[in-house]
């Protein structure tokens, strides 16, 4: 996290590339809980660089590395298309925990070519809709016992479910559904044991929020144009009654 302008507002984007590295730490035994969701609630309400910058300086990245600073250029929160989310890198998280609490992988993080968890009276959440991929190819493999797993994709991403399940379950609702093309492909593993791995598919609160005001917009356009046609109308009776 930069020094650089302590008092430049933080972004949404900011704050989920700070709960990634707690959410790794957490795995990794350098936080325990009570210190995990002290610093995770510091982090969703912190509002500048400077806030956020203490919750992870004495706490490695992923793989080890330091931590990643904030960019001060801020990139479009959308991209063109599928090919600039498929980077050939590696992935910034490989694996969720969850024993008796939860774990949660979301906003812009890179999912590696096999991604592993295991739930066990918990439950874990893995958000592709903002995603980066390692691959076009993608594996999540998820081992859910007395616990679950919820994935969430964007729509155009093609799912296969290839679980198992006994006394619990795969939701193969998505098996199946076409993928846009150079969309990548999410392949959903793993053994359930009374337990749950569900799949959905979800637009971003940003694309909803981006619908909706194009839904607004064409609805202030349209009633407009009703009114000056009224305008129109009003004014040609008046002058034909005169």
């Amino acid at each position: 996290m930069t020094d650089d302008a302590p008092e430049l507002r933080a972004s949404d984007a900011d704050r989920e590339r700070v709960a990634e590295v707690l959410r790794d730490a957490l795995a990794e035994g350098r936080l325990d809980m009570a210190e995990f969701e002290e610093r995770l609630d510091a982090t969703y309400q912190a509002r500048t660089y400077g806030e956020l910058a203490p919750i992870t300086r004495d706490l490695p990245a992923g793989n080890g590395a330091p931590a990643p600073s904030v960019s001060m250029v801020k990139e479009p929160a959308e991209r063109g298309g599928w090919a600039e989310r498929i980077t050939g890198r590696e992935g910034s998280s490989t694996w969720g925990v969850a024993v008796m609490s939860g774990f949660q992988r979301k906003g812009r993080w890179t999912v590696p070519k096999r991604f592993t968890c295991f739930t066990f009276w918990g439950g874990g959440e893995i958000d592709l809709r903002e995603a980066y991929f390692a691959d076009r190819e993608v594996e999540i493999n998820c081992v859910a016992i007395m616990g679950g797993v919820n994935i969430v994709v964007a729509p155009g991403v093609e799912v296969v479910v290839r679980g198992i399940g006994i006394m619990g379950g795969f939701d193969h609702r998505e098996d199946g559904v076409p993928g846009d093309p150079g969309a990548p492909r999410v392949i959903v593993s793993g053994f359930a044991f009374w337990g749950g791995v569900g799949v959905e598919r979800k637009r971003t609160r940003a694309q909803r929020r981006r619908e909706k005001r194009e839904a607004e917009g064409s609805d202030r356009r349209m009633l407009g144009h009703g009114d000056l046609t009224h305008g129109w109308g009003h004014d040609q009776r008046r002058r034909d009654t005169e």
